[in-house]
């Protein structure tokens, strides 16, 4: 496919209306964080995207943008539901309510350093990660039934966590409209023995600290200052939200003729949100967000323990943000309120100041976007702002310049993990293989990312992280 793309400015191009494509596409990037690799056909996801029923504005790149299935990771779209717009499970991710969690802890770096290493081999120990099952909490199918409903809230409402956690979650923990009878056997019989652990590829459990502090006001709001240590979580649904996207994009490839539906790729697979396969998706959906808003309040209660056993000192909840939704929202368009399904594939909610869904003490200055880097990078902490016409989104990390099996060829894990605690990054691998995969050199630069994030106006600078030791799947 032949794509020209215009420079609006340094960090906007545009594609322009071309066949199908309902509206044009729209990405926030420099030139050098265009996608370069070989094969990696995400600018062509951008223009497949702009051709879906009901689709508005335009189809949107964040600067981390890179191949997926069906959408680019860094993809968001809005479609008009009450017009015939669809929800297709590719726009959400088969890792549905993947997201980060930023805590806050009661101690700095400096006092921090003689304890690292005990803090570490305490994580290292106690947080499940990997491929297959374990997690901190057996769950009946009763008791699984309500954490789908209740997701975040229900697990503090059992002892695992404080009420103040919700209050800095998207949501409140909780997403709305969850039908767990829309959740297969299979997806069930997967959830049951993985609530409370990491999972493997790009996820991680990371030891960090406030290197620098770009907006004092923001900061503080946030609870963060320079010196600080923090703990960055970033997983998801696991195998239940996997097997959900699975069986839900399945029924909805089947039932795309009856809706008289053409797509330039099946991976695009959706149904009109109004529907009866596109309402059993978003009740799915959000049963399996709610599963991965819980899952990351068991890490951090996992976290909480160790820092107690380890330092003394405790974590409050920064922020809880998904990347990988779709969610009904009201927006503007064209000057008309309207209600759309706004779908983020790898990209982040970034409500802006005085936003109402917004908790009072983060309304003057809006919500923390949470971008991790790889390990050996850095992680920025950003703010939603007002001029972000991408319907409130913003990048949600580096985002992927190699394959896995490239970074296998070109990485050998003992050979990393050697190089990492060489900087005094203390990692805690599952296997070598692992942490090969997720080299940091398979990743764009992260300090790019969040400068063009911000140079876009999609987000502005608060803080940037560094790492001080990482627990990876």
């Amino acid at each position: 496919m032949d794509i020209t793309l215009v420079e609006e400015t340094p960090f906007r191009f545009r594609v322009e209306r071309q066949g199908a494509m309902r509206v044009p596409g729209v990405v926030f990037a420099t030139r050098e964080l265009l996608p370069q690799a070989t094969g990696d056909k995400a600018l062509e996801q951008v223009v497949n995207v702009a051709t879906l029923p009901g689709i508005v504005r335009a189809s949107y790149a964040m600067p981390d943008v890179h191949w997926g299935y069906g959408f680019p990771i860094g993809g968001v779209a809005a479609t008009d539901i009450d017009v015939g717009g669809v929800i297709s499970p590719g726009g959400v991710g088969f890792d549905i309510s993947c997201g980060v969690r930023l805590l806050a802890a009661g101690i700095d770096r400096d006092p921090l350093a003689p304890r690292i290493r005990r803090l570490m081999d305490i994580l290292g120990d106690t947080v499940p990660r990997g491929l297959g099952p374990g997690g901190l909490w057996k769950l009946s199918g009763r008791s699984l039934e309500g954490l789908m409903v209740g997701g975040a809230a229900y697990a503090v409402e059992h002892g695992r966590g404080v009420p103040r956690d919700l209050e800095r979650c998207e949501d409140g923990g909780t997403l709305a409209g969850a039908d767990p009878s829309q959740v297969g056997q299979r997806a069930v019989d997967r959830g049951l023995r993985q609530v409370g652990s990491l999972g493997s590829a790009n996820h991680f459990l990371e030891v960090q600290a406030v290197e620098r502090v770009y907006d004092e006001t923001a900061a503080a709001a946030f609870g963060l200052h320079a010196g600080q240590v923090c703990v960055m979580i970033h997983c998801g649904s696991r195998g239940l939200g996997h097997q959900v996207c699975s069986d839900h994009v399945r029924v909805m490839d089947q039932s795309l003729r009856s809706f008289g539906i053409e797509l330039p790729d099946r991976q695009l697979a959706c149904a009109p949100a109004v529907s009866t396969p596109g309402r059993a998706y978003l009740g799915a959906m959000a049963a399996a967000a709610n599963y991965g808003r819980a899952n990351r309040q068991l890490l951090t209660e996992a976290a909480r323990h160790a820092f107690t056993v380890a330092t003394g000192a405790g974590l409050d909840l920064v922020y809880d943000v998904s990347h990988n939704m779709a969610k009904i929202e009201t927006h503007e368009v064209d000057g008309v309120r309207r209600r759309l399904c706004v779908h983020r594939k790898g990209a982040t909610r970034a409500l802006p100041p005085g936003h109402p869904d917004l908790p009072d003490d983060l309304a003057e200055a809006g919500q923390p976007v949470l971008v991790p880097g790889t390990m050996g990078t850095a992680s920025y902490v950003m703010a939603g702002t007002a001029g972000n016409d991408a319907f409130w989104s913003s990048a949600h990390g580096a985002g992927r310049v190699w394959s896995r099996h490239q970074a296998l060829r070109r990485v050998r894990g003992e050979e990393l993990h050697g190089e990492l605690e060489s900087h005094g990054i203390a990692v805690r691998p599952k296997s070598w293989r692992a942490l090969a995969e997720e080299a940091p050199d398979a990743y764009k630069d992260v300090d790019a990312v969040a400068a063009a994030t911000e140079g876009a106006g999609l987000a502005r600078l608060v803080a940037r992280l560094v790492p001080l030791g990482v627990v990876k799947g």
